[in-house]
């Protein structure tokens, strides 16, 4: 799990996946040193409990952000909801979705009967190349506490290529605008940011290991170390060009 602010992003959970031919398999498990109560659980599981632990440790945040592995359930948005987050969370393009006016229509379908005035180009943050300008478009749908709760498709398509879109379901406050539901997708990236820099800096990924508790000693010290830079560098302040070497 990435918590990502304005100041910096740093790691703050972990789980260990472990598919069924793992969980089936106890004999296995002991030898890994796996604890007999962890049975199968789903990335998205993971995740959910990732999120409660997260809330009950007051961590202070406002969104969630994901990709479609995630967005695509609807147990772990409903969740989101009962913790008192907002989200932003990709899914996919055969996604069905409920209109307010209660036809029953995929992502693209909802999407596609948006007139041309309904996209606004926004930028999704800095990137690699400069800023990741798109085109972007919702339109509000029902979810399982409309009217009472404000949800949207969201859509993000690309200023090239016009066939190519990507799709997130929201639930936000009720003022909340276009232009902050683009911020919050374009968070997303910090998880990609934040493992690559954890592995070439902190060594997240450079272990060989056998056992359960290795691996989860293996992980935290690296988030720590992660974490520790991340907090260091946030109090330096911006840097002066005048002063910086190149």
């Amino acid at each position: 799990m990435t918590y990502a602010t304005a100041a910096g992003r740093t790691l703050i959970d972990r789980e260990l996946y472990l598919p069924k031919a793992w969980t089936d398999d106890r004999d296995r498990c002991a030898q890994a040193g796996i604890p007999a109560e962890r049975e199968f659980a789903t990335k998205p599981e993971l995740a959910i409990a990732m999120l409660e632990r997260a809330v009950a440790a007051g961590v202070p945040a406002r969104w969630v952000t994901g990709d479609a592995v995630y967005g695509q359930v609807h147990r772990l948005r409903a969740r989101c909801e009962e913790l008192g987050l907002s989200y932003v969370l990709a899914t996919s393009v055969n996604q069905h979705v409920i209109t307010v006016d209660g036809a029953e229509l995929r992502a693209d379908e909802a999407m596609a009967a948006l007139p041309a005035q309904a996209w606004r180009t926004r930028s999704a943050g800095d990137g690699a190349k400069g800023e990741r300008l798109y085109d972007w478009a919702r339109t509000p749908v029902r979810g399982v506490n409309w009217p009472t709760a404000v949800y949207w498709l969201l859509a993000r398509r690309s200023r090239t290529d016009p066939e190519d879109l990507a799709y997130y379901l929201c639930h936000c406050p009720a003022r909340t605008t276009l232009t902050e539901l683009v911020t919050v997708a374009g968070t997303r990236w910090a998880i990609e940011e934040t493992f690559q820099t954890a592995k070439g800096q902190t060594g997240l990924d450079h272990y060989q290991v056998r056992q359960y508790a290795g691996w989860y000693r293996h992980i935290t010290l690296s988030m720590l170390a992660h974490t520790f830079l991340t907090v260091t560098r946030s109090k330096r302040g911006p840097e002066n060009p005048a002063t910086t070497a190149s």
